[in-house]
């Protein structure tokens, strides 16, 4: 497992970029939003999705990242330059430290990628087992993240819009922020 951080510090492939944050109360959730703008890469990511490649990260781009408190993931939508969503991609995790200029996560390879019309795929299941195997991380482990990952799976299934109008309503309060600024 690894210990991630919002803002992409040491991210090598990001040459020129800004991020903000904020948290956030929603429907009685303590959330830190954050919004990294990408300004300048070293290379352009594309990514397969589905029966799609899809370009995720590039010159002006910008991932919100949501990480509710008392939640077992983190949510990143990638926007493109023209702000057009490319993609909401749930990342399982085992905590999370919502410490403004440090939020953080321990992530646990396992991750649903959901393409804007809510069709979506569960991915990196070949690290979790290579980490299992190793005793990386245990079964338990094991377990929890794929519990995690099918509700989140179920739940994008019964209401993805909902998803969708919670990562527009923390986009709008970030923005706003900005706005601010």
């Amino acid at each position: 497992m690894k210990t991630k951080y919002l803002d992409k510090r040491g991210w090598r492939r990001l040459l020129r970029s800004n991020y903000k944050e904020k948290i956030i109360h929603h429907e009685g959730e303590e959330i830190l939003v954050g919004l990294l703008d990408i300004h300048k890469v070293r290379s352009p990511l594309t990514v397969p999705i589905l029966d799609k490649k899809v370009r995720v990260c590039d010159n002006h781009y910008k991932w919100l990242q949501i990480m509710p408190k008392n939640g077992n993931y983190s949510l990143t939508v990638m926007y493109d330059d023209r702000g057009q969503v490319l993609q909401y991609y749930f990342d399982i995790n085992i905590e999370h430290i919502l410490e403004l200029g440090n939020a953080r996560r321990t992530d646990i390879y396992l991750d649903v990628l959901v393409l804007p019309d809510g069709r979506y795929e569960l991915v990196d299941e070949r690290d979790i087992k290579r980490a299992l195997k190793r005793g990386h991380i245990t079964e338990a482990e094991h377990d929890y993240a794929y519990v995690v990952a099918n509700q989140l799976m179920q739940d994008i299934e019964v209401d993805f819009d909902c998803f969708k109008r919670f990562a527009e309503h923390c986009k709008r309060t970030i923005d706003h922020l900005n706005e601010k600024q």
